[in-house]
């Protein structure tokens, strides 16, 4: 696949202005039309150019200098040449047209200002390429992962950076980031990058010396307990982050918590809990209308998820500063719908909050190199009810930041499944037992013929006990069945303070078909 370049592109923008044609050009396009040269004036060209229904109306989007230069074009004919439309340009937005290369074509514009190259497939970036006056640049979402070329010789002026949705995030990156390459940049965008040290990235971020503006939120480290709070700590000068304006009120809030000594900065937390779910469809319903006792038939309902982590044991005093929460409450209704309450809630205040005993605790501890493991929880099992309340709470403490914020994206799978039993009675030993003394009792002849009558009652009434006794069960081996299944999106979780409420459709339910009777042919 060939590479596009920038320079390409613009001068297929500038030429679809038609500067040299009409209604822009010289009047030498009216020399086969002389009749035409005479009614044609400068305002009605220049009409043509503003008209919104014009078929000469270009877009100006790429380019806020695009229709100026155009007009100029018609006052000025034949004064421009191509160092003056090239100087004419300070703004240029180029916005998912496929480059992948910024050449050096780009230094013809040499009062370029602001540079917007958003959603293109660029890999790798030169700043010797780049106009030594520009001052604003976005490159987010491309295909960049390395500042390593931004940074040999970067435009000394450039006030703002946009870097988001790149593949950003190693700490030779993080040490691109300091005040010695970027002396006047007041608003950097790291948002949606794969930075998972928060306390590395902040560090550097401080040599910056006019930063007010900061966009961090879809990083790793974001997931974190103490974020942003130890972001605004560590950045007083900070006016916005994450695109809202900093309070004095959260700033004070804050305030020393970037000097804690114990604070952890590398951990995550989220809850899901599980509620009511109603909609089943009640299993002895489908009786064949068989009288028999045996088998003797039992169903269970539980639900499933897997979930970023391993089940360890938990510690109680770990990350009591809990950040992120997200629960899940179904509630299915009997046309097969479910509730499901799925809740983001940040808390990184010093105050610490004790945690739920009832919640089980879950640790994941890998790499961020790896892609993170997931574990399998199961609620209870219950019985069928017209509304079964699973009451199951899960909290999940992660370390592999980079890995949830992966997990978050792809989202979470609830399964509804079916447990069926079947049990059958035991052969009893009392039984076997009393069969061979009654065979002894036979052998005798009229020993036992001269028993007594209380005695006889007696072993009579011991005998009705045994026939009233329940019999003892053996269970088979359970068979289990998925009934439905629901995805949950969590992406919502990778900002900053948001809730999440979720209304789940698990469709409609694989219940099993009542068995039908076959009848022999006469």
């Amino acid at each position: 696949m060939s590479s596009k370049t920038l320079s390409a592109v613009l001068q297929k923008r500038i030429r679809r202005l038609c500067l040299n044609d009409f209604p822009c050009g010289p009047v030498n396009w009216t020399k086969n039309c002389p009749d035409r040269a005479d009614t044609e004036d400068i305002d009605a060209r220049l009409d043509l150019l503003r008209c919104p229904h014009s078929p000469w109306k270009s877009d100006p989007s790429w380019s806020p200098q695009a229709p100026a230069l155009r007009e100029l074009a018609v006052l000025t004919p034949g004064h421009l040449n191509d160092r003056f439309i090239y100087n004419y340009f300070t703004t240029l937005r180029i916005v998912d047209k496929g480059v992948s290369v910024i050449d050096e074509g780009l230094l013809k514009f040499s009062k370029l200002e602001e540079l917007v190259l958003t959603s293109n497939e660029i890999t790798e970036i030169s700043a010797q390429n780049l106009p030594s006056t520009l001052k604003i640049l976005e490159l987010r979402a491309n295909r960049l992962s390395a500042l390593d070329g931004l940074t040999s010789s970067p435009p000394p002026r450039l006030h703002h950076l946009g870097l988001g949705s790149n593949s950003f995030g190693s700490h030779g990156d993080v040490f691109q980031l300091t005040g010695k390459h970027w002396p006047q940049l007041l608003s950097l965008d790291l948002g949606d990058c794969e930075f998972q040290d928060q306390q590395a990235l902040v560090n550097t971020l401080t040599t910056l010396p006019c930063l007010r503006t900061l966009v961090l939120e879809g990083n790793p480290f974001t997931l974190a307990s103490c974020y942003p709070g130890f972001t605004l700590d560590s950045l007083p000068r900070l006016s916005y982050l994450d695109t809202l304006q900093i309070s004095p009120d959260e700033r004070h809030r804050f305030r020393g918590l970037a000097k804690m000594s114990d604070l952890t900065v590398d951990r995550a937390s989220a809850t899901v809990s599980i509620g009511r779910m109603r909609g089943i469809p009640d299993p002895l319903s489908a009786d064949n209308g068989t009288n028999s006792d045996f088998p003797v038939v039992t169903y269970g309902y539980f639900i499933t998820y897997d979930f970023c982590g391993h089940e360890i044991p938990a510690d109680p005093k770990l990350d009591s500063e809990s950040k992120l929460d997200a629960s899940t409450t179904a509630h299915v209704t009997e046309d097969g719908f479910s509730d499901a309450d799925l809740q983001s809630n940040r808390n990184c205040e010093k105050e610490t909050s004790k945690l739920d005993t009832r919640d089980s605790m879950v640790y994941a501890e890998r790499t961020c190199h790896e892609i993170a493991q997931v574990s399998r929880h199961s609620t209870a099992k219950l019985t069928w009810s017209e509304c079964m309340d699973f009451s199951d709470t899960q909290t999940y403490v992660v370390r592999n930041l980079g890995g949830l914020k992966r997990f978050f994206n792809l989202g979470l799978n609830l399964q509804i499944e079916e447990e069926k039993v079947l049990s059958w009675p035991a052969v009893s030993k009392d039984i076997t037992m009393t069969k061979s003394s009654q065979n002894e009792k036979e052998k005798k002849g009229g020993k036992d013929k001269q028993t007594s009558v209380k005695s006889g009652s007696t072993k009579e009434k011991s005998k009705d006990k045994k026939k009233k006794s329940a019999p003892e069960l053996v269970h088979d081996a359970p068979i289990r069945r998925l009934l439905g299944s629901v995805h949950v999106p969590l992406q919502s979780l990778t900002r900053r303070g948001q809730r999440v409420d979720v209304l789940c459709d698990f469709g409609v339910l694989h219940t099993e078909e009542a068995p039908q009777t076959l009848e022999k042919a006469s």
